[in-house]
């Protein structure tokens, strides 16, 4: 496999968790009924559209084709924020310790892209690490966004 083909996988794979925050923070900005955090939340969807626009751009200047899709394990975990919701009467604690599990999963799928930095191009490597920080900056947001609902 090329390094092109490589960098298109590793893309491809990290694109759909981007995109499982887009739709997680939709979620949660429906969820919530905090005006502050709802407008948070949909900075953060504008904030993840920027981010897998700028992979799909990658992804297509690599030669790849785009990536729309999210991930099974978020679509269920979704489906189980809808039942928690429904138990805790969306509790505000309750969505944002969601949103701080589903950016701990994207840390993850960052760092999983990360273990491929040495068959990526130094460009996406950049862009990669770029986002990562900005998702460790929004986990952080959000711990403390929890400790102000305690």
């Amino acid at each position: 496999m090329n390094n092109n083909q490589k960098a298109v996988d590793v893309l491809q794979e990290l694109n759909q968790f981007v995109n499982d925050r887009i739709e997680g923070y939709k979620h949660a900005a429906k969820l919530t009924k905090d005006p502050a955090h709802q407008s948070y939340y949909n900075d953060l969807v504008n904030q993840s559209t920027k981010f897998s626009n700028e992979i799909n751009s990658t992804i297509s200047s690599l030669g790849g084709s785009t990536e729309t899709g999210t991930t099974a394990k978020g679509k269920i975990y979704r489906g189980w924020m809808d039942v928690k919701n429904t138990v805790t009467g969306s509790d505000e604690e309750a969505v944002i310790e969601s949103n701080i599990y589903g950016e701990e999963w994207a840390q993850k799928a960052y760092n999983d892209a990360l273990d491929h930095k040495g068959e990526l191009p130094p460009n996406v490597v950049q862009m990669v690490e770029k986002q990562k920080n900005a998702s460790m900056a929004t986990c952080e947001r959000l711990r403390q966004m929890k400790h102000a609902a305690d």
